[in-house]
């Protein structure tokens, strides 16, 4: 609109342009994809498979994309984990200096702890000892690069059919997160928790600063609206039962 009427002022002097700053910006929200659990299996399955002249290559995006897929952690903070990062004993994961600075610990399921223990054993036997000090890491023993690790996930996408061919757009790894976010709350509902009431276990969990930066990895899903709708019947039927 600015632009518009800067050039119809050209013409008409009398036309206010609209000053900068009138409404605020919001970045648009890029519309979420929700992996089935067959599609994940599927995507681990075909990382798992790829051949590579590194032998450790397809164990670390194996256990890379079933890392995101299970705890929502962002992509540079599963980047950034070191071995002492995790607590075998205790099934913890500690975060370091994740988004603002803020550190937090992630507990893990038995069979997640599992996997990255068979990852860890696997990768100090490829490397003997060569590795810098990350938990996933390339055949040097580096830190996995952002860039070739969504080359990767774009690859496996488009083998397995998530991407056609010739996309340039498509799910992203980024969307394991919005789909953590909306299962952890539709189980809530699932086993009669108040999803109210834990939210900001769910937000402390994602490493958020506050409960509203959480909303924005919540969608509407058709099976949370009906898990949601399932719950409000049964307090208007309580309400109603307790009238009569």
């Amino acid at each position: 609109m600015r632009g518009f009427a800067r050039h119809w002022s050209a013409s008409d002097p009398s036309t206010e342009v609209p000053p900068l700053g009138l409404l605020p910006y919001r970045p648009a929200r890029a519309q979420p994809y929700f992996y089935s659990d067959d599609e994940i299996r599927q995507l681990l399955g075909a990382a798992k498979a790829r051949r590579s002249i590194d032998p450790l290559r397809c164990w670390t995006y194996h256990c890379l994309f079933g890392l995101l897929a299970v705890t929502g952690l962002r992509l540079g903070e599963a980047l950034n984990l070191r071995t002492e990062d995790l607590d075998w004993s205790e099934g913890i994961l500690t975060i370091r200096g994740a988004k603002f600075g803020k550190s937090r610990l992630v507990p893990l399921h038995a069979s997640t702890c599992k996997v990255l223990a068979d990852y860890a054993k696997r990768r100090d036997q490829v490397l003997r000892g060569r590795q810098e000090g990350h938990f996933l890491v390339n055949k040097n023993g580096n830190r996995l690069d952002k860039g070739e690790v969504h080359r990767t996930f774009y690859a496996l996408s488009r083998q397995i059919g998530l991407r056609a061919v010739d996309a340039s757009r498509g799910p992203r790894l980024h969307d394991f997160r919005h789909r953590f976010a909306v299962q952890t709350l539709l189980h809530w509902y699932r086993t009669g928790d108040d999803p109210e009431r834990r939210l900001p276990i769910l937000s402390t969990y994602l490493g958020h600063a506050h409960v509203a930066d959480t909303y924005w990895y919540l969608t509407g899903t058709p099976e949370l609206l009906g898990a949601a709708g399932r719950r409000l019947e049964k307090r208007w039927e309580g309400l109603n039962a307790g009238r009569s």
